[in-house]
């Protein structure tokens, strides 16, 4: 594997776990691709660093389970402001 992609998937790991942040948010903060924040956080960086890889893991694993919430909630606030509006 290439060095910049061992430090780019370390980066990502080090942003999602600091910021509690999802997989939108990271790949747009390091403008790639939601699929390639994963393949760093899931595979590669498990090959270069596991403990940082499996402490990624669980912050997105969190927000997995959390992601269902949020988007009721984005839904709710959506028509509430819609009906300001009206």
């Amino acid at each position: 594997m290439k060095d910049y992609i061992e430090e780019r998937a370390m980066n990502i790991a080090n942003y999602i776990i600091e910021n509690n942040a999802t997989v939108r948010q990271t790949a747009k903060a390091f403008g790639i691709s939601k699929s390639t924040v994963h393949k760093d956080v899931t595979e590669r960086l498990m090959q270069v660093n596991p403990t940082l890889a499996r402490d990624a893991r669980k912050v997105l694993d969190i927000n997995k389970s959390e992601r269902h919430i949020r988007g009721g909630l984005a839904t709710r606030e959506k028509y509430l402001h819609r009906q300001e509006f009206t």
